[in-house]
Order: structure tokens, then C-alpha cells, then sequence
């Protein structure tokens, strides 16, 4: 079974409304950043020259945080007492350097102290050391305010900062990072007054906020390149300008630009790792940095990269501006290659020469829109919501080129049909609970819109805003009763079941048996954990976890079953370490069915073939094939059951193959993928063949079940092993449905086959065969796959 892995840069989010703080003055005052929000008032100290100051000067410190020097012409600073009268202005002159800060010298007390460092600019202000306010201005527009003080003062950016001390001065807290709130940005702190000589880039209370901008003037398009990669990894940039589109919590942000160019391989959008705190959705940013590519999971895997930029300097040039419109997939000129994830064999798609195709490849379809602003409208849920991860898979509503499965999935039929147009459905950037889950065959009436992401083999659309969910009327499948001649046999993989699991799922998974498979005579069930579950402490009986589900079968008005199997050696079956999953066969003797019991089978022999003709048998009953065989090495061995239909032999054979753990992803930067995991399925579905062959070469009329979860496709090469050729030849059933209704899993929005049931060809003149969809479709699903059920006679 697949393994999800949860992302490590992509935390929970905030709405972008819950990410603008602000404030104002409590009288009409401009707001702060109305004019250049790159320079802030630092510092503010009113106790020079009294009693006990350090200093003989009052003084206020300005700090430019932006990319750029900015001329003072036209600024000033304007102090008002705390009841809001003006006590004078300071004009001011001069240039402020990128990460520079610049000290104003203003109005000297009586007492002794020493000077100041020497100032930048010099006024004649007296303020108050206890309360007061600041303004900065430029050309008359409030840039950046601070009122201090235990009285509110009539001019302060949210709520007033400490009140100062004659040996105290407000200063900003670590980074000078502006929030509009005094309160929050400044704290009292010993007078350390700077000016345009001290260390750039280093300002607040304790450490280094951001350094002047440095390395080469590009844009987005110009980093982001033509490629998969960067052209400019490595390499320090500039003057990137774009608008925030939309904010990942603490980690980060994506911008747009403006100003596209005209080649449809570049992206003109850009992931900024760090600095999240400084911008919100709608700023319009100048961003500098070094260029990275970030790859999730780790150098050495599969994954392709997100092109980012880190630790960046950050300058907001304007706030509450427009986004750039969202690119509509599925419109014309937009529409992903279905069926081509990448055409031919180039190896690793990030080898440096390569260049994107995007009207060919989906790959680089994909990659073109890296980080930009994209919708759907009335998108398709081809997939269920995993409900611990608010994804859906999704596709836009006018695809074609795909086969549909009846409830509205993906069929994924065959290595050439990936169905390279799905996306992940993300609500990470978004409340809990704004996107409601799906199931297959779901919608989401109108736009869906947000960002371009990758993680972990599979792009995402990071949802900003979402459409209103549709219901598709997905239901889940009941199968008919058996007649009194039909001998009714199933397979179940129910996922990790163990006594810890809440009774709920025991339940419901009682539910399905009793109600949806009609209490099958046999039922060969996959992940069966032991009495401790996932604690790895020797434990290998799984005696508790079958008495729990009989009895939840027998509490839902389903037949009192048995169960047979053969405990493994600890920690050597595979699966969740510690948990020890094995197969199980549980059978009901009400209807004419019975379990031979011959004891002797252990976890490390091998089921064995006896006698011939109508007397073939097995010496074992639970047995194990090939015990011993390396095939089965850190994986499941299949269970042999002899059972016996109203006196007539049944030979049950329950299987759980390894997983698919290891095999590139189909969006992952190495194409064709390999398929690395099918070596060791052959070598298990040759094991199982086998024995097969052994019992039909002792009676040729034996009757045969091989089912289970065989962990790959019905077109495989692992199924065709077991199937086999010639007269002796297994029916797979599933291959005997339509073409679309093939399918008992859900990876990722591709439905697909993983279970299988076949049967021998004594057994394959008369059935009635069925996938009863339970699980795979729904959000609320108590597995990952759908149980499969066969009714038959047996002669």
C-alpha cells in the first residue's frame, strides 16, 4: 500500500484576511506605509540631559529595511504631547542607506551625560521621556508612527508603546519588524542610539534583521528559467518585484509578477521561503536572496524540486493591490496533455539542457505554472478527500482523453493512461473545514482557485478560495445474497486492524461483511495485526483482533465465524513495525461450508501436495507456500486453506504481495519510472503459480481460489504470472467486468486495480462476481480498498 509522507516545509495555515494586522491612530491619522514603508522610526528616546540619562541629547533613530537608499528630501518628524499639541518639527535631509540607520539629534536637558554618536541630522525637539507620540512623515503623509507612554496618546499605531524612562528609551523588537501596532513592535530597552556608521542590517533589540540586498538584478521568469531547475541555483538575486498571492503561515510566500514575458515556459510565479511576518496577500514586494531548489523528502529521492528563494530581504513597495488573474486549466491554451506526463525517455527531467515543452508534456505543463495564481471551475473530485490531509484529487470539468470510471472516477487502465491532468486539491492555506470533503464523483461548483505547488510526486492546487461542493450521489454497493447452491468467498484488506482501533471501526467494518458482502461463507481478509497492534514487543498472536471483529459481526446480525491462520515470526512479515499483519481466513459452517483442519503448518514450513485425481490434497491446513522462499522476505506468505463445500474439496489461497514501496512516482523527475518493487512480485507470483500447478497437476478438476491483495495491476506482469497460460490458465475476474467498472483502490485520483480474485478453470463455467465499492470512493472509508466477492457452484 502507498505510503503518504507529510510535507515538511507546508505548515497549517491562516485565511489571508487573518494575516493583515493593522492598526491606526486614534485620531485621523494616515496609516502607517501610505507613502514608503521601507524606513521606520528605530527608536525613540525623551530623557537626554536629566537626571541620571545616559545621554545629554534626546533622540530618535530611523532604520531603512527596504532594497534600496532612500532620500530624505521632503521627510520630517513631527512630536505631539500625549493630549495630541505639537511640539515642533524636525526637516530632515540627507539619504538612508539599504539596512542603514540613520540618528536624528534632537533637543539637549540641563544635566550632564554624554553626547550622542555622532547624528545624521539635528532638530531642537524636547519630548516628553514618559509620553508622547511621533510622526514621520514624507511630503506630508504619515510613513510611520509611535506613541509611547501609560496615557493613550492621540497619535499611536494600535496601542501605545512602554512609556520611557529618562534611562530608557522604545525600541524596537528584534528585526524592527513593523506591525502597525506600538505595542507589539517596541519594548523599553537601554538607549543604544545608531547612526549611518553602525553595521548594516542589523537592527531591534537583539540581532540581525534583514542585510542590504546584494547579487544580481533579475526577475521571477529569469529565476524560475525554462528548465525543471533554476539556471540560477545558488546564485544571489535582486530586485525580484511581484505581488503576494498568497501566505503559508510562518514559512513563507508566493508573488506573481506583474509584468509577464512571452515565453509559456517560464513561470511567472516564485515560492519566497521565510519572511511570511512582513507581507500579506495584495502587497506589492521588492525581494532579494539566494536561489535554492527545495526538495521534499530529502537530496536523494525521486521528488522533484520547487524552485524558492531564502532568506530573502524583504521591501513592501504597496499594500491592497489586485492579483494577477488566475490561469483557467482546461481553457483553451491551458489544457494539461491527459495521457503524456513525459514523452520518450530522458532519464532524470532535471538534467541540466533539457528544456520545458509544455504542449506535449504534462511534466512540464505543470512546471511552467510553478507558483502562479491557477483556477478550475466546477472541478471534478476524481478521488476521495483524505480527510487528515484536506487533500482531493480533482480534475477540470471538460476533461477528455480519460476513461470515466461509473461513479466519476479515473480509471487508470493501463501503464500508458497516468492521467497526467489530476491535481491534489489542497485547503492548507485556507480555516479548517472551508473546503468540504469529497467523494468520488463529487464537485465543486464554480471557481477553485490558488496557488501552483509540488509535494511528494504530485502537483497541488493550494487552495485560496474554493467552490461550493456538489454531492455526485456516489452510494456504496451491496451484493446479493447467495443462493442455497452457491458457495460465496471474499476477499477484505481492512487496513492495519488492531484491538486498539476504536470499536467504531470494527463496526462498521462488521457493517460491510454482514450487510455489503452478505456474510460470505469464506473471507480471506488482508492486515490483520496482532493483540498489541503497532508496539513492537514480540507480540505474534492475533487472537484479539479476530474475536473482536466476529464479534462485532455477530453484534450486527451476521453468522458466528471462525478463524484460521499462522502467526508469523515477529517482525519479519512486513508491513507497520510491530504489528505483524498477516491473512486470515474467516468461514461460517451454517450454509455447508467446512474448514479441514491439518495441523503441523507453521510460519517456516511449507503446504505441501498430496494424492492425486479426487484425492489430491495438502499435507497442511492452514499452510504456507514456499515458506522459506527469499520472495518473501519482509513480506506477507500466502495462507492455504482446504475447505470443503457440501463434502467438495475448495482450495483457498490468501495473499498479500509487497507493496509498491520503492517504485519512482509517476510525477516524479525520473522518467519512464521504474518499477523497482515488481521484481520481488514476480518472484511471489511465480511461488503461488506453482503451487497451483501442483494441485491441478494432481487433479487437473481441482477447485481453486487464489485472491487477495496482490499490490499491482490486473494488467501486470505480477497477475499474468499467476493467471498463467493454457488450459491450466486462472480467470482473473475482474478482467471479465467492463472495462471502466475495473478498478478496487484509489491512489492519488486514479482508480485502479490492487485486489484481485481468480479462480481455476473448474470454477470459471458459472459465477456471479463482484468489486462491492465500500471504500475506495468515499472520504469516510473504514479501508483503502473495496472488498471482492465471488458466488459459484462447486461441483
Amino acid at each position: 500500500m502507498p505510503q503518504r509522507i507529510t510535507r515538511v516545509r507546508l505548515v497549517t495555515l491562516l485565511a489571508a484576511s487573518a494575516l493583515a494586522v493593522g492598526g491606526s491612530a486614534s485620531l485621523a491619522v494616515t496609516p502607517a506605509h501610505a507613502a514608503s514603508n521601507s524606513v521606520v522610526i528605530s527608536a525613540v528616546y525623551g530623557g537626554g540631559g536629566n537626571s541620571g540619562a545616559p545621554y545629554k541629547n534626546d533622540y530618535i533613530e530611523l532604520y531603512n529595511g527596504g532594497l534600496s537608499a532612500i532620500d530624505l528630501s521632503g521627510w520630517t518628524l513631527t512630536y505631539y504631547s500625549a493630549a495630541g499639541s505639537s511640539g515642533g518639527t524636525t526637516t530632515l535631509s540627507g539619504s538612508v542607506a539599504p539596512g542603514a540607520h540613520f540618528l536624528v539629534q534632537e533637543g539637549a536637558g540641563a544635566g550632564a551625560a554624554d553626547p550622542l554618536p555622532a547624528p545624521d541630522a539635528t532638530g531642537s525637539l524636547n519630548m516628553s521621556a514618559s509620553n508622547g507620540s511621533v510622526v514621520l512623515r514624507q511630503n506630508g503623509a504619515a510613513v510611520d508612527t509611535v506613541g509611547y507612554g501609560a496615557v493613550t496618546s492621540s497619535y499611536v499605531e494600535g496601542s501605545n508603546a512602554p512609556a520611557g524612562t529618562n534611562k530608557a528609551a522604545d525600541s524596537r523588537t528584534k528585526g524592527c519588524v513593523d506591525t502597525d501596532d506600538n505595542s507589539k513592535d517596541f519594548v523599553s530597552a537601554d538607549p543604544a542610539p545608531l547612526n549611518s556608521a553602525a553595521p548594516l542590517g542589523v537592527c531591534g533589540t537583539d540581532g540581525n534583521t534583514q542585510p542590504p540586498p546584494t547579487g544580481t538584478s533579475s526577475t521571477i521568469e529569469q529565476v524560475q528559467g525554462t528548465s525543471f531547475q533554476s539556471p540560477l541555483v545558488g546564485q544571489q538575486v535582486k530586485d525580484i518585484k511581484g505581488v503576494v498571492t498568497a501566505v503559508n503561515g510562518s514559512a513563507g510566500f508566493w508573488i506573481q509578477s506583474t509584468t509577464p514575458d512571452d515565453d509559456p515556459r517560464t513561470s511567472e510565479g516564485l515560492y519566497v521561503f521565510g519572511g511570511a511576518g512582513m507581507v500579506k496577500v495584495g502587497d506589492d514586494v521588492t525581494v532579494a536572496g539566494k536561489v535554492s531548489e527545495y526538495r521534499p523528502g530529502g537530496v536523494n529521492n525521486g521528488n522533484l524540486t520547487t524552485t524558492e528563494l531564502g532568506s530573502p530581504n524583504i521591501q513592501v513597495n504597496s499594500s491592497g493591490n489586485a492579483l494577477p488573474a488566475a490561469v483557467e486549466i482546461g481553457s483553451e491554451g491551458h489544457v494539461p496533455p491527459a495521457q503524456v506526463i513525459e514523452q520518450g525517455n530522458p532519464g532524470n527531467v532535471e538534467t541540466v539542457g533539457l528544456t520545458l515543452d509544455p504542449t506535449t508534456n504534462a511534466l512540464d505543463f505543470w512546471e511552467s505554472l510553478e507558483g502562479m495564481r491557477i483556477q478550475e471551475t466546477d472541478a471534478k473530485a476524481v478521488g476521495p478527500t483524505a480527510t487528515s490531509y484536506g487533500e482531493t484529487p480533482i480534475v477540470p470539468a471538460n476533461t477528455e482523453d480519460v476513461t470515466w470510471t461509473p461513479n466519476g472516477g479515473v480509471l487508470y487502465r493501463d501503464y500508458d493512461t497516468p492521467n497526467a491532468m489530476r491535481l491534489i486539491l489542497s485547503d492548507a492555506l485556507l480555516p479548517k473545514g472551508s473546503i468540504a470533503p469529497a467523494n468520488t464523483g463529487d464537485s465543486y461548483a464554480g471557481v477553485t482557485a490558488g496557488v501552483l505547488d509540488y509535494n511528494f510526486g504530485n502537483y497541488y492546487l493550494m487552495a485560496t478560495q474554493a467552490g461550493q461542493h456538489q454531492s455526485g450521489g456516489t452510494t456504496r454497493d451491496v451484493t446479493t445474497a447467495p443462493t442455497k447452491q452457491q458457495a460465496s468467498v471474499a476477499t477484505f484488506n481492512v487496513e492495519n486492524l488492531a484491538p486498539s482501533d476504536p470499536q467504531t471501526k470494527f463496526d462498521r467494518l462488521a457493517g460491510q461483511i454482514t450487510t455489503n458482502l452478505a456474510s460470505p461463507d469464506v473471507l480471506a481478509i488482508e492486515e490483520i495485526q496482532d493483540n498489541t497492534g503497532a508496539t513492537d514487543d514480540g507480540t505474534v498472536d492475533s487472537t484479539q483482533t479476530t474475536d473482536k471483529l466476529i464479534a462485532a459481526i455477530k453484534a450486527a446480525g451476521g453468522p458466528s465465524y471462525k478463524a484460521e491462520w499462522i502467526n508469523p515470526v515477529n517482525d519479519q512479515d512486513g508491513g507497520q513495525p510491530g504489528g505483524n499483519i498477516r491473512s486470515v481466513f474467516l468461514y461460517r459452517s451454517d450454509r455447508g461450508m467446512t474448514f479441514v483442519d491439518k495441523p503441523g503448518g507453521t510460519s517456516t514450513n511449507s503446504v505441501a501436495v498430496t494424492g492425486t485425481g479426487p484425492w489430491a490434497s495438502i499435507n497442511y491446513s492452514p499452510g504456507r507456500i514456499d515458506a522459506t522462499n527469499t520472495a518473501w522476505d519482509d513480506s506477507r506468505k500466502p495462507l492455504v486453506g482446504e475447505f470443503l463445500w457440501w463434502g467438495k474439496p475448495l482450495f483457498v489461497v490468501a495473499n498479500h504481495f509487497a507493496s509498491k514501496g520503492g517504485d519512482d512516482g509517476l510525477m516524479g523527475r525520473y522518467q519512464q519510472p521504474e518499477r523497482s518493487s515488481e521484481v520481488q512480485r514476480h518472484a511471489q507470483a511465480t511461488a503461488v503459480r506453482s503451487f497451483v500447478d501442483q494441485l491441478l497437476t494432481a487433479n487437473k478438476q481441482a477447485n481453486i481460489i487464489v485472491l487477495g491483495d496482490l499490490n499491482d495491476f490486473n494488467f501486470s506482469e505480477t497477475a499474468n504470472i499467476v493467471k498463467g497460460s493454457g488450459k491450466t490458465a486462472l480467470t482473473d475476474l475482474i478482467d471479465t467486468l467492463p472495462a471502466n467498472e475495473r478498478y478496487s483502490y484509489d491512489y492519488q485520483g486514479n482508480s485502479q486495480v490492487l485486489d484481485q480474485l481468480l479462480v481455476s478453470p473448474a470454477l470459471a463455467k458459472k459465477y456471479d462476481y463482484q468489486v462491492v465499492h465500500t471504500n475506495s470512493q468515499f472520504y469516510d472509508q473504514d479501508s483503502d480498498h473495496d472488498p471482492q466477492i465471488v458466488k459459484l457452484q462447486i461441483h
